[in-house]
């Protein structure tokens, strides 16, 4: 069974940082590119970073792209995700998604169940 386990959400100030983590199981990790994506509060999902199976190629949307840095430990079967200068607007619920592919698709088949992440002061 696959298993997308979110962890390190949680409340943090503007300006201030988080560490996503992202533990898998059931299917061999490094054979997969894997994504972040959000929904904020009243909004549909938003994809916001994505990284191929060996971290060779990593992809951001706009609204992250200088203050996020997706990455991932094979060895450990776990993908992260460094969220740096956080914004109110960067306030969601996070969930890590796997793509069908070692290459990046943005077209994920399986979910976590998500870890919230609250910018506020």
């Amino acid at each position: 069974e696959v298993q997308l386990v979110e962890s390190g959400g949680g409340l943090v100030q503007p300006g201030g940082s988080l560490r996503l983590s992202c533990a898998t199981s059931g299917f061999t990790f490094a054979g997969y590119a894997m994504n972040w994506v959000r929904q904020a509060p009243g909004k549909g999902l938003e994809w916001v970073s994505a990284i191929s199976w060996n971290g060779g190629s990593t992809y951001y949307a706009e609204s992250v792209n200088g203050r996020f840095t997706i990455s991932r430990d094979n060895a450990k079967n776990t993908l992260y995700m460094q969220m740096t200068s956080l914004l109110s607007e960067d306030t969601a619920v996070y969930y890590c998604a796997r793509d069908p592919t070692t290459t990046v698709a943005a077209r994920p088949d399986s979910w976590g169940q998500g870890t919230q992440v609250t910018v506020s002061s």
